[in-house]
């Protein structure tokens, strides 16, 4: 797929897309091209027999099951004429032809890529019109905008966290649907979220889905949370608030899925080392329970069960190994 390219804004032929859906009535499977500068998404039916009596880009999203292609960033090439894309561009991303859509979500990807400057003006028209098709039931549309937000994350960083909400809310329920490659691409894009937002602007976002009703969305909205805290480091944790911090780490472990759990253990880890990195190392013959102690400090900013649950998870034994719960 990579060595395949065509010309930038062009999909096939109607006539050549008419011959593929007649071999599909002949039992061969029905395939949609779609092409924008060297990236091509192919789309598989492979229940040609209930496929209606219209060309591919009208099949109803429902039918049949999808098999899709598609480039990764790193092998994008450049559009031949940016101008040109950029001026169809938010008409193409609102465009009900599932082909069309595709290639202007691609479009994105390239120009934010090689041009970033040019795409920055319309961030705040585009990033809508990416969550549109976050919510488009076509699953090429879905992964593609998908890999859309990924780009934009890693390319635009904190200019885009004014517009984040909206993107958020898609990407952890995208992330916690049955639909495994869609789910995995979403959780790719959480995973490159947390690493080019910055902490101070993120977990703020984070934090109202850490109590969110849908148990799924809290335990990725939990793994994004306990990724993006170290990133704060001493001095940021200690702006943040670790005493903040540990009381929502506190709060996941005892969340009723493993995912939050596990995600509030790490967290916990993670403030514990950072604490005792943050305190002096106390005086030769100082009391077992120091008053700097990270025991002292748990028991002090958590109710009993609490700083348990917390000491439980962050004790370790002589030779250095966790103690589970």
């Amino acid at each position: 797929m990579s060595g395949s390219t065509l010309r930038d804004h062009n999909v096939l032929p109607a006539s050549e897309l008419e011959k593929k859906y007649d071999a599909a009535s002949k039992g061969n499977i029905a395939k949609a091209c779609i092409g924008n500068g060297s990236n091509i998404v192919v789309e598989r039916q492979s229940s040609p027999a209930s496929l209606p009596s219209t060309l591919p880009n009208d099949v109803n999203p429902e039918v049949g099951n999808s098999e899709v292609e598609y480039i990764d960033s790193e092998n994008l090439t450049d559009l031949s004429d940016v101008d040109a894309s950029l001026h169809t561009l938010v008409a193409r991303l609102d465009s009900k032809d599932w082909v069309l859509l595709c290639e202007a979500l691609n479009n994105v990807r390239q120009i934010s890529i090689y041009h970033k400057e040019k795409l920055l003006e319309m961030l705040g028209v585009v990033i809508p019109l990416i969550v549109k098709s976050l919510k488009n039931p076509r699953s090429a549309v879905c992964k593609t905008a998908i890999m859309t937000s990924s780009d934009i994350f890693k390319v635009y960083n904190d200019l885009i966290i004014d517009s984040l909400d909206p993107l958020l809310v898609q990407l952890l329920l995208k992330s916690s649907q049955d639909k495994r490659f869609v789910c995995e691409a979403a959780e790719t894009a959480l995973i490159l979220m947390t690493t080019w937002v910055s902490p101070s602007l993120l977990l703020p976002k984070l934090q109202p889905y850490l109590k969110h009703k849908n148990p799924r969305i809290r335990a990725k909205a939990s793994m994004c949370f306990s990724r993006s805290v170290p990133r704060l480091g001493i001095e940021g944790i200690k702006m943040y608030g670790i005493d903040k911090l540990i009381q929502i780490a506190a709060s996941q472990l005892s969340d009723q899925l493993p995912e939050s759990r596990e995600a509030a253990r790490i967290l916990a880890l993670e403030l514990q080392t950072l604490y005792e990195k943050s305190q002096t190392p106390p005086s030769e013959g100082a009391a077992e329970l120091d008053a700097d102690s990270w025991e002292a400090f748990c028991q002090a900013k958590l109710s009993p069960l609490s700083a348990q649950a917390i000491l439980r998870v962050t004790s370790t034994t002589k030779d250095g190994l966790v103690v589970g719960c």
